[in-house]
């Protein structure tokens, strides 16, 4: 089977339409339909269903779909490793976890292969976990637990607490200790819907009635400014607020009554399981978090 027939097919398949497919490839709308028929020829079955107005692919084409797909998104895959130098580093991570667990997991990575040249990425949750699929990434650093894929594996890294961060003067901050219900009283602030750290608030509160955010922000550094100005508290990994808290910009506090943890997780692809410079960083961060 050819190529760019793969390619062709791929693309009226997943438009059900010659016309959109021939203006995506840039192939007069003839030698898209010539393109499926050799394909068909050569495979000896009909691939696409012409009896109705609209384009309909036949059993048989449904089965080379998925084939196709997986075809195509395994040779981007093998452009992309090969042309990416051998001793070159892909990472991703939250800015949480790049800012506060990266640095020295890198000086010590680095110690021990100072040939190779890292990269790091910070993105969303959902970017980190598209741009490994795609292969731009080696390797993502996110709280919590992956999706469900078959092409990602995941391993859980260590077990973060939660806290509850309040301004330095509130009347919690010298108890340093409180109830889940006492905290039901507190105005809160979050980060935004879809957001890792939106999941874990509203995990912890969203059961209590009226426990809706006083205002939302879109980092992790805006979410702590507004604390420590006075705004009311935030439920967030101890790692995120750690610093802030030991330069005395605002109080941690203890949930008592219950323990909230989330998981600190590394994604990588299946396939690039035996990539040398990923199995090296692997073994870093675990024997670093294990210090």
């Amino acid at each position: 089977m050819e190529l760019r027939h793969l390619r062709t097919f791929e693309a009226v398949a997943r438009t059900l339409s010659v016309t959109q497919a021939a203006r995506e490839l840039h192939y007069a709308q003839s030698s898209v339909s010539d393109q499926i028929q050799a394909l068909e020829r050569e495979l000896g079955v009909e691939l696409i269903n012409r009896s109705q107005r609209r384009i309909r692919l036949t059993a048989q084409g449904e089965v080379l779909s998925s084939y196709t797909e997986r075809i195509l998104t395994l040779l981007e895959e093998a452009r992309f490793a090969v042309s990416r130098p051998a001793t070159e580093l892909a990472l991703g991570a939250l800015e949480t976890l790049g800012r506060y667990l990266l640095p020295e997991v890198l000086s010590y990575y680095r110690e021990l292969h100072p040939q190779t040249k890292v990269r790091v990425s910070q993105y969303n949750r959902g970017e980190l976990y598209q741009s490994v699929r795609r292969g731009d990434l080696d390797l993502c650093l996110t709280f919590g637990a992956p999706p469900a894929d078959a092409g990602l594996r995941a391993e859980t890294l260590a077990e973060e607490p939660l806290v509850i961060i309040a301004p330095p003067g509130h009347p919690l901050a010298a108890r340093g200790r409180a109830d889940l219900a006492e905290l039901a009283a507190e105005p809160f602030l979050a980060t935004q819907r879809g957001c890792g750290f939106r999941e874990m608030y509203d995990g912890a509160f969203g059961a209590m009635p009226g426990k809706e955010p006083v205002a939302e922000v879109d980092s992790i550094g805006t979410l702590g400014a507004c604390v420590a100005a006075g705004m009311g508290c935030a439920l967030l990994p101890l790692v995120s607020v750690r610093s802030q808290a030991d330069r005395g910009e605002v109080a941690l506090v203890e949930i008592g009554d219950t323990d909230l943890r989330t998981a600190i997780t590394m994604t990588w692809l299946e396939r690039n399981s035996a990539n040398p410079n990923l199995l090296g960083f692997q073994s870093a961060i675990r024997k670093q978090l294990a210090a």
